[in-house]
């Protein structure tokens, strides 16, 4: 018999130290969750500390079917394969409860493989890993915090986001800011508070948190996760990051989490051949393995792996209050032949391309967590024309709240780095766009994907002068938010950064003291205060009734025009853009109501680093036909510019008595 193995009078029945004996399934509810669809595995499995028959401990369960035998081990047996068997049972998971054990010791889980291999893991739903380098989990309780964020769930409850104002600010913890005292990060503390700060400042909606759940290597950005119910423990324990998002929440910013389903690392400690056989990915690689990042792919055709992702979302949304997940690579899910060619596929069962168990698996989380969840987003980023990413599952669709709008984001950044001169030629790359952009429900990005491995950073990605350079940045960011579809910013393009975005040090916070990137900032906090103030700018973002084209095809001159409105049409906005460094005056342009237009937005102002080339306050309409328009006004466009006019409502005179 091995040292430290005791049984029960059913031989095949293992029983840890100082456990009862018992006979049976010790939880007929985590044996039923095997069986069916669950997205609160997280109750049940991992390390959860509690008091059995008098003594406190912890009490474990795993999922290693194949494996010959279960140990814990940890700080609280000196790390002893041995001293502390788990119990099997015929659905594959190994449990018991270990006496002794505290919050915060240190624990992984030994699995002797059928080959007679030990393997050392750290925890799949552990809620606390140790700072990478260091690879253990860590026993915690994450039901203690006392949340005071109230007040924002029950309204988040009761927003239509699509008819709200949303203005994302895309942040990189590690890398926004980093002390000045020697340490390697802030803590979550310390950044919630800088956060609000500077997001109230700036005027954003929310955050969208690039992935915080653990990852072990720091120039993966988070996306090689191995820490599902986890938050990195790079910035703090994770009561420092339920004090995070309570802080936020307390002071009306939203959080969004960038979240992972789609792939994870080969870490000897993670998931991949957790129990010395392809268990959450798939056994064959045309299947299971990622050529292009180098990860394994989860089975997603498999109950526990999908109650693992199900759970894994809810876990966020329930535990950290979060306000809804980015899902990423979702394209990488969708397509069995993502990035392979021809034999380096399996087809689905009907012989085509399509991930059928990837499509169900989306579909059942949105369903699961827009019903239990009311006012959360979930977010896709999804680069294809797959059809119905934001359709309800009810009507074929994936379920998402909004998909990210890759085409905007390229036919932009593509015309915008052309030179002036040549643009001309290329009018149809921004127009294009009327042809789908009421087909989902948009968020238009420019992400930290823009900004990395040569691509340049936003401003420098801009033709000309320097003097051209801002003029086309605030241009960009302009017609961002003047166009229908809400908006993501990445952080540092509104300091116009020059150098491409570093994840190993912080922002080049200093650029703001130069009047260019001053003004470009005060650009950007106008544009957040305007689309929250203009109906016109956020209630039909995702409905064709809120837009119109006034002119998209003077090629020569390289103008667009378009009318926003608002969804009871009270309010009425004209957008004009100038895409030359060249000012054109008396530009003729046709409007659907006379009277008076203000300009109540200039990105030439000259307190944006601009010549102040403009209109001077409020236009009078002509009786002259325009543009399929009885009336029109003569206007003065600023050179490499937008503005943005607001028709004045017109009061009656009053009735003499």
């Amino acid at each position: 018999m091995l040292q430290g193995r005791a049984l029960t009078t059913d031989s095949a029945v293992q029983r840890p130290r100082g456990v009862p004996e018992t006979k049976g399934t010790p939880n007929p509810e985590w044996r039923a969750i095997q069986r069916g669809m669950s997205n609160t595995s997280y109750l049940h499995f991992g390390a959860h500390l509690e008091v059995q028959n008098g003594v406190s401990g912890a009490r474990f369960l795993v999922w290693a079917p194949d494996a010959r035998e279960v140990c814990v081990i940890g700080d609280f047996n000196s790390w002893t394969h041995g001293e502390d068997y788990l119990n099997s049972s015929d659905s594959g998971n190994w449990w018991g409860f270990v006496p002794g054990v505290k919050k915060g010791d240190r624990y992984k889980f030994s699995i002797r493989t059928k080959a007679g291999d030990l393997l050392e893991k750290a925890d799949p739903y552990g809620f606390y890993h140790e700072e990478p380098p260091r690879t253990a989990s860590l026993i915690w309780d994450v039901t203690e915090f006392d949340w005071k964020d109230s007040a924002w769930l029950e309204k988040r409850k009761k927003t239509n986001w699509f008819e709200s104002p949303i203005s994302m600010y895309e942040v990189h913890l590690a890398s926004w800011k980093r002390p000045w005292d020697g340490r390697k990060y802030h803590t979550y503390r310390e950044l919630a508070e800088m956060l609000v700060e500077y997001v109230q400042e700036m005027g954003y909606t929310h955050i969208q948190l690039m992935p915080i759940t653990e990852y072990p290597f720091d120039g993966s950005w988070g996306y090689q996760t191995v820490g599902y119910f986890s938050p990195t423990s790079r910035f703090g324990t994770p009561d420092d990051f339920q004090f995070f998002i309570d802080y936020l929440h307390q002071n009306d910013v939203g959080v969004l989490l960038d979240w992972v389903p789609g792939h994870f690392p080969t870490d000897a400690h993670s998931l991949g051949r957790f129990d010395g056989t392809a268990l959450y990915e798939h056994e064959d690689p045309r299947q299971g393995f990622h050529p292009d990042w180098n990860t394994y792919i989860f089975n997603y055709g498999r109950m526990e792996v999908r109650n693992f992702l199900l759970s894994s979302a809810r876990f966020w949304l329930d535990t950290y209050h979060i306000d809804g997940l980015r899902v990423d690579a979702v394209a990488s899910m969708l397509y069995l032949d993502y990035s392979r060619s021809h034999g380096e596929w399996v087809p689905n069962k009907y012989g085509g391309r399509e991930n059928i168990e990837a499509v169900k698996f989306l579909q059942d989380m949105n369903v699961a967590l827009h019903g239990e969840f009311p006012g959360i987003l979930t977010i896709a980023e999804e680069s294809t024309s797959w059809p119905g990413v934001t359709r309800p599952v009810y009507d074929g669709g994936l379920g998402f709240s909004m998909k990210w709008d890759m085409g905007w984001m390229n036919d932009t950044l593509r015309y915008l780095s052309r030179e002036t001169v040549h643009r001309q030629y290329h009018q149809n790359e921004l127009s294009f766009r009327s042809l789908y952009q009421f087909t989902e429900n948009f968020l238009m990005p420019l992400s930290h994907d823009e900004v990395v491995h040569g691509k340049k950073a936003i401003l420098s990605k801009m033709p000309g002068d320097a003097w051209q350079q801002f003029a086309n940045a605030r241009l960009l960011y302009s017609y961002q938010y003047a166009a229908p579809g809400k908006k993501l910013l990445f952080m540092g393009g509104e300091l116009g950064q020059w150098t491409e975005w570093n994840h190993d040090s912080q922002l080049d916070w200093e650029l703001l003291k130069y009047p260019e990137h001053a003004g470009l900032n005060r650009c950007l906090r106008d544009l957040n205060t305007l689309m929250r103030q203009e109906k016109a700018l956020h209630e039909l973002d995702c409905n064709s009734g809120g837009f119109s084209w006034v002119s998209a095809d003077d090629a020569t001159h390289s103008v667009y025009a378009w009318c926003r409105y608002s969804k009871d049409r009270s309010e009425v906005l004209l957008v004009v853009m100038n895409m030359t460094p060249v000012p054109r005056h008396e530009y003729a342009i046709g409007v659907p109501i006379a009277g008076q237009w203000k300009e109540i937005f200039n990105s030439d102002a000259r307190m944006y680093g601009g010549t102040d080339v403009g209109n001077g306050g409020v236009v009078e309409t002509e009786t002259v036909p325009m543009n399929w328009q009885e009336q029109s006004l003569l206007l003065t466009l600023p050179p490499l510019g937008m503005i943005i006019l607001k028709a004045e409502p017109v009061v009656a005179p009053a009735v003499k008595k």
